[in-house]
């Protein structure tokens, strides 16, 4: 085994997990789920069936990943926030799995503490959600979002520092400029 799963985890079968990746006390990782190489999964953690998160995910304690969310490599997801997959869920009248929406978390992209994400929805590359956000639309790529209902509120390096003079990090250099779907790198 060259992952660490905490004795009081429970991991099903059929469960994939990447070298380097710990998963913490008290987390379940359900049937189907993907997890790539040198994640760390906190407390209290559950991975539901069919999710397929990237590499160097962190995921903070009392997260919960329900089926239909995609984390792509290095995504951050902050303590207690919170991801949805039905848009009207009733509990006399289960959908299941073929009434679940997708939800992209694109690379790099960071979710505060207390973030709720409504479900059928895109957060791009390097984008910044700040804690306690209220998420129910597409995430440009490098966005900074606040509020609830969440709103762009300026741009982030892929460092994490806000661009507020123009379109390049004073702390690190990068340089971008706008086009569809968000910022893109000079250099790319």
């Amino acid at each position: 085994m060259n992952y660490f799963i905490h004795e009081s985890s429970y991991i099903d079968e059929g469960v994939t997990i990447g070298e380097g990746t710990k998963i913490w006390h008290f987390s379940h990782i359900q049937k189907g789920a993907v997890i790539g190489k040198n994640c760390s999964l906190g407390q209290n953690v559950n991975i539901s069936n069919h999710v397929k998160i990237g590499n160097g995910v962190k995921i903070q304690n009392n997260v919960s990943v329900y089926e239909g969310v995609e984390l792509e490599d290095y995504v951050f997801c902050g303590p207690s926030m919170v991801f949805t997959n039905d848009l009207t869920p009733r509990s006399k009248y289960p959908k299941g799995a073929a009434g679940y929406k997708r939800t992209l978390v694109k690379h790099g992209a960071t979710i505060g503490a207390n973030t709720t994400i409504v479900c059928g929805i895109t957060i791009g590359r390097w984008a910044m959600i700040a804690a306690g956000a209220v998420v129910t639309k597409d995430v440009p790529d490098h966005a900074l979002i606040f509020g609830v209902p969440g709103k762009q509120n300026g741009w982030v390096c892929e460092c994490g520092k806000a661009l507020k003079d123009g379109l390049t990090c004073m702390e690190c250099g990068k340089a971008y400029f706008l086009c569809e779907g968000g910022l893109k790198e000079i250099s790319e």
